[in-house]
Formats: C-alpha cells, sequence, structure tokens
C-alpha cells in the first residue's frame, strides 16, 4: 500500500465513522477476556445494498426490510436520492422505503463526492440505462484487498448493446438503440458481474443467457427480490442462470438475507477469545461451510430457530487447511477473523486464498503481536488441494499456538479490521485500533455489541 492509498484509507474511514454515528475513529481494547452474551445481526452488506439499487427498475415504491445501520447503506441512500429517488426510514428499524417514481440524471461531481469508498456505483448502471438511456461511474473505491477490476461489468454491459466511453473523471455509459438480452460466459464467476448481469436483463429486450454465474446466497436472495418485482428468472444447474426480458417491473416488499459474514465474524470472536457468543438471526444453511471448519478448529456449535450459539469449548484447538472458494466453497471473508483464533491453535494451519491476491496484507500486524504467520505470494503447492489453483492466489502459513500482545495497529481493510478487534481481545495488555470507520461499512454498532458481550475497552464516543 502507497502513502497515498493509506491517506485515501483514513478519510474514506472518518466519513464512513461519520455515516454510522461513530464519534471516533480509534478504541483501546484491554484483552484476555472472553466474550460472552447474545447480539444480533441484521441484513447481509452484501445483499441490502443491491436491493436498494433494485429499486430503481420498479415503477412503484419498494420496501426493503431488516436493513442494517452500515456506512454503505448510507452511501446507496445518498447516490439513489441524487437520482431522484425518494429514500425515506420506515416504522420499524431497519425499514426504507424507496420510490423511484422521479428518477433523473445527477451531476458526475455529486455521484463522485457521494460515492466514497463505495464500489456500489457501477450496480447502478443497468437500472440508469433502462430508466434515463445514460449513466456515470466515477472512479471506485472499495477495501485494498486486491485489484477488482470492472472489465466483466463493462464488457457485459456492451453485449447488452451500452456504449462505454472513459473520462477522466469516470466511465460515461449510454443506451442510443435501448438494451437487448445477450449471450454471457463470465471468466470467472463474480459476484458484483452476476448483479450486473441480473439488474441489466430484467428489462432488456429478449433473452439473456448467464454461465459462470455466482450463485451465493445474496445473489439468489436478489433474484427473489427481482421475481417479486415481475421478472422471469430460471436458476439451473452448472452456474447457469435464463433471464427473460419483461416489459415493466414494480416495486417489492422483501426481509434482507441476514449478513452470514459478520455472523462468522462474532464465531470467530468467541473461539479465539474461549468465549460463548449467540449470534440471533444467523441461520444453518447459508454457514454449512464455515461451520464445518469450526467444528475442525474445535469450536462448538448449536443451531437454533433464532440463531445459532458458538462456543469454545475447552481444550486444545486444531490446525486446519482452508482453500477460499466462491459459493458453496470457503468464503475469502470469512478466512480473516478464523486467522487469529488459528494462531492460538497447536499446530501448522495453512490458508489458500484464491480469491483475492492481496488479502494477507493484514497478517503483518499479527505479526507485530506475536503471530507466527507467514505469507507466500505465490501460493503454494499441495498434492491435496481440490480448489483449481489461480494465477494471482497467495497462501499463509500459521505456526501455533502463540500468545498475542497489545500494540497499536491501524485497520488496513473491512474484514482485517475486525480480525484487528478480535486480535486485541486476545491478546494479554493493551491494543490501540485506529482507522474504525472502515469497519463500520460492514458491522452494525459493533462498539454496542462489543459492550453487550463484556469487552473491556475505551471508546471516546
Amino acid at each position: 500500500m502507497t502513502d497515498n492509498d493509506s491517506e485515501g484509507l483514513k478519510i474514506d474511514a472518518q466519513k464512513a465513522a461519520t455515516r454510522v454515528g461513530l464519534t471516533s475513529n480509534e478504541i483501546i481494547i484491554n484483552g484476555g477476556s472472553p466474550l460472552k452474551g447474545r447480539i444480533e445481526v441484521r441484513g447481509a452488506k452484501n445483499l441490502a445494498p443491491k436491493a436498494m439499487v433494485a429499486a430503481l427498475l420498479g415503477t412503484s415504491a419498494s420496501i426493503l426490510r431488516n436493513v442494517p445501520n452500515v456506512s454503505d447503506i448510507r452511501v446507496v441512500a445518498g447516490l439513489l436520492a441524487l437520482h431522484g429517488v425518494q429514500v425515506t426510514r420506515g416504522a420499524a428499524e431497519g425499514e426504507w422505503r424507496l420510490d423511484p417514481s422521479n428518477v433523473e440524471q445527477a451531476h458526475h461531481a455529486d455521484i463522485d463526492a457521494h460515492a466514497g469508498s463505495s464500489r456500489i456505483p457501477i450496480l447502478l448502471c443497468g437500472p440508469l440505462l433502462h430508466r434515463l438511456g445514460e449513466a456515470f461511474i466515477p472512479d471506485l473505491g472499495g477495501c485494498r484487498i486486491g485489484d477488482r477490476p470492472i472489465d466483466f461489468h463493462l464488457e457485459a454491459l456492451r453485449k447488452f448493446g451500452a456504449v462505454v466511453e472513459k473520462l477522466p473523471s469516470g466511465i460515461s455509459l449510454t443506451a442510443p438503440n435501448g438494451l437487448h438480452g445477450a449471450n454471457i460466459e463470465l471468466p470467472y464467476p463474480s459476484v458484483g458481474a452476476t448483479e450486473q448481469v441480473l439488474l441489466t436483463s430484467v428489462l432488456a429486450q429478449g433473452q439473456t443467457e448467464l454461465r459462470n454465474a455466482a450463485i451465493e446466497p445474496e445473489i439468489i436472495d436478489l433474484i427473489c427480490i427481482l421475481q417479486k418485482m415481475g421478472a422471469i428468472i430460471t436458476v439451473e444447474p452448472n452456474r447457469v442462470i435464463f433471464i427473460e426480458g419483461v416489459e415493466e417491473l414494480r416495486g417489492y416488499d422483501h426481509r434482507a438475507l441476514f449478513d452470514r459474514n459478520e455472523a462468522a465474524s462474532w464465531a470467530s470472536a468467541a473461539l479465539a477469545t474461549k468465549g460463548d457468543v449467540f449470534v440471533g438471526g444467523a441461520q444453518q444453511e447459508e454457514m454449512m461451510t464455515f461451520l464445518n471448519v469450526f467444528r475442525k478448529v474445535g469450536g462448538d456449535f448449536e443451531v437454533h430457530d433464532d440463531g445459532i450459539r458458538f462456543w469454545h469449548p475447552g481444550g486444545p484447538l486444531k490446525p486446519v487447511t482452508i482453500e477460499t472458494d466462491v459459493h458453496p466453497g470457503f468464503m475469502t471473508d470469512w478466512q480473516q477473523p478464523l486467522v487469529v483464533a488459528l494462531t492460538q491453535a497447536e499446530g501448522v494451519s495453512t490458508i489458500h486464498e484464491t480469491v483475492y491476491e492481496n488479502r494477507f496484507g493484514f497478517t503483518d500486524a499479527l505479526n507485530k503481536m506475536g503471530a507466527n504467520i507467514e505469507v507466500y505470494k505465490d501460493g503454494m503447492h499441495d498434492d491435496a488441494r481440490r480448489v483449481m489453483r489461480r494465477e494471482f492466489e497467495q497462501a499463509a502459513i500459521i505456526s501455533g499456538p502463540t500468545p498475542l500482545t497489545g500494540a497499536e495497529i491501524e485497520v488496513p481493510d473491512l474484514r482485517g479490521g475486525f480480525s484487528y478487534l478480535i486480535a486485541g481481545l486476545t491478546a494479554e495488555g493493551q491494543t490501540k485500533v485506529t482507522n474504525l470507520g472502515i469497519i463500520s461499512r460492514g458491522y452494525e454498532n459493533f462498539i454496542e455489541k462489543l459492550r453487550l458481550l463484556g469487552a473491556d475497552f475505551v471508546y471516546e464516543g
């Protein structure tokens, strides 16, 4: 990461913190206390903003429930408002009403200013091309965890009939002849590109066939939303999705799927701190792969109708080998929080990161705290692997158990940032974590949840 990148992250974190009401961008944690108690998780950060974008496609207002109070939601709400969508909070907590009756083109400078660190603006392209015949994408931000090119998005939009023009300030798109169905095969089952195709194809003239699509639970939940709006979408085996374009869509009423990434993060925190945490709202089906690994490491869990209880049952933790992959594989977002628990396992754990090429940058701070983690930037050969080796993958070897000691550390990205909170809670002594605003992009009310779980910390807020 360059100095400019680091400075940009600080600015983004401050903006994110402000959006969700954080009054301080740092926390001091006194480690050594197990987390115990119950917290609730709401709708998925990887679904709710996309569901809000889908409201642009309707001719009537949409209601989205179970929406988390995270900064990405505020970013999307601001972008939609810039385009004339009336965005209001409902009577119930976590309920948003989105009325697209008066959609209009926004000024490029305003879009750029409101987008901040979010990468959501690119998903507005298809809906805006349908509604207005044009769209604009500013330079995109997001976590610095590797190159996330938008080429998949742009190539798909071109196949639908969009004309793409690259400008110094971003990318301008027009659809002089409207949008039509297309045959698209993604080079990689990208979640974002799959969402782009879904949001664009439902109102495109004719049929769209999408091959090598992402099939994450959040994708299926988005398909459910679009079907409620009047879309015709068929999900077939082997990552194939057929979409028959319709002339008009209406608004929806939908409760967002729970955030499985946040649930897994609190589960890892319970394991690392030898705690016992009930995650209300978590569901078994979407977390099966994580639950298997959690049990292999030595953690235990109980599935209830209203959530899942995670705890450390005592005894030594066990090393594991993990290969991250697209769903139904082990999510890349799950490995960073779990790494902290693996520093306390007896033996050598291996993580093959096949989704992002720079997701182990957060381990430098963990080594500073006493961990023994070696990163192989070109990946590692392993005859027992099941996930296909990919060009930019990396690997990490975690040797343990190693006691952690407090330090001053700065949040580098969303999941790495939550991992630092876990490390501080696990470590002996005091840990100062700065750049907290980035964590607020995906973790709702995490300061209050730490309080509910009995964490010992000082937060000037």
